[in-house]
């Protein structure tokens, strides 16, 4: 009961089962209840030919009673005595009497005894007669109904009674039970119940059986994806794919977002080694520059180059830190709730470039709102690498403004230097990537700023893109959104 299969095919086979139940419940329960009115029917046609025949004023003794198997008759008076039965009637249950045996009474045209009831007081005998027919008349009510059994000539059997009133014509109110067979309901219920009982089994046996079949074939192919993804856990290849069915179905799209989720973590699993391989080689040079220096120093103080060993230090310092950003970004460290006002950032960023070898100028307008949400060191992180980059690309200026963009704030940083080629504006923007030029002026960089700023751009909801500039060189545009 592990499997799906399993779980499916008892599923729909208790499913089909209740619905076949509560089905076959429904059609016994009708055809039951249609029997049954079939039974009162002729119960009560029965009854009332042989109460037609009393209102009639026909003796007992000349009622002509039908089949006394198919009808059983018995007819009690005003006193519950009974009066008439049927020819091979030997005993009854379900009516008024259980007597089987005629009293002696008032034969059907008889005159009834006077009524020696003389002090006026006539309200009860009204009141009894209000409901009984008139003289010489069936009752035009509905009869009563009931079930009982009826031995005739040695034979008992259920049956279904009608009880119908009539009044002779000498005032002799008779109450007559005719019955009809219950036999054919029996029968023909137990006939439905055993088909029905009978098939049931058969039926869930087939739907178990074709739902096992069916889910087995739809979920083959998921099967096929649990080897494939066994197969690449146990080899740790991550170029291989796990097969996708033809189906448009879900399985399918199982298959394709599988295989999706594959190429990006191949991807990010390539990108994670080149990165180590790359921090790995950049964090060599100053680390073997660093260990020489202190070396020749050990043995020969005087040519200790201390600038610059505190140089490959700081060069060490920035990496690590920019190493560390950025497992930190890809760990998914989110930016901060805070409000961030970009003009100020600008300007306090600025501020602390006053020993640079190229002034940047500000162009932030007075009394404008150029708030974000984010984190403020990691946007000023941003804006303190694009103006990095600038200064070390430029030839004579620099100059960074701020202003408003549509629902967003964009911040541009323009230099007067060679700009950056077309074909290389997305390029740099990938982790230890310089360029040739770059390389040859690199003054420490190791290839990140651009790279840590457009992935914190990114996580702020914006964009990092470059251009060219009016100047001649490059113009880095960052943008961000506006609070909501």
């Amino acid at each position: 009961m592990r499997s799906v299969r399993a779980r499916a095919a008892l599923g729909a086979t208790l499913v089909v089962a209740v619905a076949l139940i509560g089905a076959g419940l429904a059609v016994l329960l009708v055809l039951r209840a249609n029997l049954i009115d079939q039974a009162d029917l002729q119960a009560e046609v029965a009854a009332r030919e042989v109460a037609g025949a009393l209102a009639t004023g026909t003796p007992y003794e000349d009622v002509e009673l039908d089949d006394d198997e198919d009808h059983p008759v018995q007819v009690t008076d005003e006193e519950n005595r009974v009066v008439l039965v049927s020819k091979d009637l030997r005993a009854v249950t379900g009516t008024g009497a259980t007597g089987v045996t005629p009293v002696p009474s008032a034969s059907a045209g008889a005159t009834p005894a006077p009524d020696d009831d003389d002090d006026g007081d006539d309200d009860d005998d009204q009141d009894d007669d209000r409901s009984r027919p008139g003289r010489g008349e069936v009752s035009s009510d509905d009869p009563d109904f009931s079930d009982g059994t009826a031995t005739v000539d040695r034979t008992t059997a259920d049956y279904r009674f009608a009880a119908v009133e009539a009044t002779t014509p000498d005032g002799v109110t008779l109450t007559v039970y005719a019955g009809a067979p219950l036999a054919a309901e029996q029968e023909a219920v137990n006939t439905v119940r055993g088909a029905m009982l009978t098939g049931l089994p058969v039926l869930l046996v087939v739907v178990a059986g074709v739902t096992w079949l069916v889910t087995r074939r739809a979920l083959r192919p998921v099967e096929g994806i649990r080897q494939e993804m066994a197969a690449i856990t146990a080899s740790e290849d991550l170029a291989r794919r796990v097969p996708e069915p033809d189906s448009r179905d879900e399985i399918a799209a199982l298959a394709r977002t599988t295989n999706e989720t594959l190429t990006v973590l191949e991807a990010s699993v390539e990108r994670q080694r080149r990165f180590v391989a790359d921090a790995s080689h950049e964090l060599r040079s100053p680390i073997a520059s660093l260990r020489t220096q202190l070396e020749v120093a050990e043995a020969h103080p005087e040519l200790l180059d201390l600038p610059g060993a505190v140089a490959d230090t700081v060069r060490l310092q920035v990496l690590a830190a920019d190493l560390l950003l950025l497992a930190r970004l890809d760990a998914g460290e989110k930016p901060g709730g805070g409000t961030v006002e970009l003009g100020a950032l600008v300007r306090e960023e600025v501020s602390q470039r006053t020993r640079d070898r190229i002034a940047v100028a500000v162009e932030v307008p007075e009394g404008g709102a150029f708030e974000v949400n984010g984190s403020r060191g990691q946007l000023s992180r941003v804006i303190g690498n694009l103006l990095d980059n600038a200064q070390r690309h430029a030839e004579s200026s620099v100059a960074v403004s701020v202003a408003a963009d549509g629902r967003g704030v964009r911040v541009e940083v323009r230099d007067d230097g060679a700009g950056v080629p077309e074909d290389e504006r997305e390029r740099i923007f990938e982790r230890f990537v310089r360029l040739d030029d770059a390389r040859s002026r690199d003054d420490g960089g190791a290839g990140l700023g651009l790279a840590i700023a457009r992935d914190v751009a990114a996580r702020h909801g914006g964009t990092l893109t470059v251009h060219r500039a009016d100047e001649g060189g490059a113009a880095f545009r960052l943008w961000l959104p506006r609070p909501a």
